[in-house]
């Protein structure tokens, strides 16, 4: 899409630093709260006006999302329009994010279509509007839209922004599969362990937990080697699966750590991705 009018946005992949479920609500979703954090790696949303609406896949990633004719970018794009007006548009999404991994990648791309068609539209990005399309597309995607480190409460849309760690050295591990997370959350205890604790984020990160981790483990048990080979990694400052899985991450001392522990991780089939919080 090489043309001046083009407006590119980041999607950038969410960690849950700390996930806690605390209880099945009557409407079918969980009660939640969780630490939300982004790092630098993810997808790359593309827009521009055009004469009629098109979508094209691009990336590493795109053959998972071709069969699909329906997504969130384009759901998001439709529900811009119905809200804002504007005319057709033309996108493309560079899918550098693994699909049903537990880093957002959809709902990254989709807050993103939004924040671009906020800036071609002149629309203020914070307009409660963006915000009400956002949580009907998805829970995670009003965090993705607000792009920065939160507090998440509800099902996640309810944000409040905390101080993040940005710079810290981050690694994202995949073990190469894909979880339901309609599967996991129907795996869930029911258990409610508590809420998340107070302190700073890594303090308050490090003395909580992913309660989805138990049941995805079941149903993924590669997740298995990869957090046991993140926690033998020299410099770890936390290690945890994000969201409902499969990815796994590590918060890093340094960017010497890091890289010394992506070259360890990359293993036949595993996605590293070596990056940072920001």
């Amino acid at each position: 899409m090489p043309d001046l009018t083009v407006i590119a946005e980041p999607a950038r992949a969410k960690l849950n630093l700390a996930l806690h479920i605390r209880h099945r609500r009557a409407d079918g979703y969980h009660e939640l709260e969780t630490l939300f954090a982004f790092v630098e790696h993810g997808d790359i949303v593309r827009v521009a006006p055009a004469t009629k609406d098109s979508f094209t896949l691009t990336g590493p990633f795109a053959s998972v999302l071709a069969a699909e004719g329906d997504n969130l970018v384009t759901r998001a794009a439709a529900r811009f329009r119905a809200t804002f007006g504007g005319g057709a548009h033309a996108i493309e999404l560079e899918k550098h994010l693994p699909v049903a991994s537990g880093i957002g990648g959809g709902s990254a791309d989709a807050a993103a279509t939004l924040r671009a068609l906020a800036r071609i539209h002149g629309v203020d990005p914070a307009d409660p509007r963006l915000f009400a399309i956002a949580d009907r597309l998805g829970s995670d995607v009003p965090a993705c839209l607000l792009g920065r480190t939160a507090l998440g409460q509800g099902r996640g849309e309810r944000l409040l922004p905390i101080e993040g760690l940005a710079g810290t050295p981050a690694l994202l591990v995949n073990p190469g599969v894909a979880v339901s997370t309609a599967a996991v959350f129907r795996g869930w205890d029911g258990q409610d362990r508590g809420p998340i604790g107070t302190g700073d984020l890594l303090t308050a990160a490090q003395a909580g937990r992913n309660d989805l981790e138990r049941p995805a483990r079941v149903l993924a048990p590669e997740i298995d080697a990869v957090l046991a080979a993140l926690a033998a990694q020299p410099g770890v400052l936390l290690f945890r699966m994000s969201g409902s899985g499969a990815t796994c991450f590590a918060l890093l001392e340094n960017h010497a750590a890091r890289d010394a522990a992506a070259r360890a991780l990359r293993l036949p089939g595993w996605w590293v991705a070596a990056t940072a919080l920001c």
